[in-house]
């Protein structure tokens, strides 16, 4: 069995003590930091812009992998480029061009994600999934903080393997929202490849216990 990576989502972070976090992440068993840009029209909330992720990159030793829930997504590839971002994830209801987008982003010398919104079908990715590196299944809506987990999330990331799987496509899945060490270990038995956590890490006692413990989860 290949190793499940766990990403850490900067988002929760103490920004008034980002460089600490970030220091932190380095230090732990985490393989990813996740950094969420939030334009306010895509979802409800504003987060960080170009000059905070490039302060992140600049500190972070592990590969930044980059959710980007904006409108327009492809006027801010080659930046996203520039600032050392290593996986660029689109969502699909952003996209009106999502081949020509993907291509976009590999050509740009990134790795190409795509995420899917709760209410989005995996079928919608059949025609795709062969150019996508990622594809990161939101389980809870984006841009709502402090929301629970949604169940389906099981059933959509078993589809997404199976789909995947048929195809013979290599695509990584990536699972965005409410995971804890309740439900780390069904997420990879469904056939989930990436965790990102947020406040469950940032918000635990021991983060670094914390991230240890998923990554022992994930992988047992």
């Amino acid at each position: 069995m290949s190793s499940k990576f766990i990403a850490p989502s900067l988002l929760a972070a103490d920004f008034a003590n980002l460089q600490r976090d970030i220091e932190m992440v380095n230090q732990s068993d985490a393989d990813w930091f996740h950094v969420d840009i939030m334009d306010g029209v895509f979802v409800p909330n504003i987060s960080f812009g170009a000059p905070v992720l490039q302060a992140i990159t600049r500190h972070a030793k592990k590969i930044i992998d980059v959710h980007l829930m904006i409108v327009d997504p492809d006027r801010y590839i080659h930046t996203f480029a520039k600032l050392g971002s290593n996986i660029l994830t689109v969502h699909y209801e952003a996209c009106t061009h999502l081949h020509r987008t993907l291509q976009a982003i590999k050509a740009e010398g990134m790795q190409a994600g795509v995420a899917l919104n709760p209410h989005t079908n995996i079928n919608v990715l059949e025609d795709t999934i062969n150019d996508i590196d990622l594809v990161c299944v939101m389980s809870v809506n984006p841009g709502f903080g402090g929301q629970s987990f949604i169940d389906n999330t099981y059933h959509k990331v078993s589809q997404l393997k199976e789909l995947i799987t048929r195809k013979g496509a290599k695509a990584l899945i990536e699972i965005d929202g409410g995971v804890t060490n309740k439900n780390a270990k069904s997420l990879v038995d469904s056939g989930a490849d990436v965790l990102v956590a947020g406040s469950f890490v940032f918000k635990s006692s021991n983060p670094l216990h914390t991230i240890s413990d998923l990554k022992n989860l994930a992988n047992s």
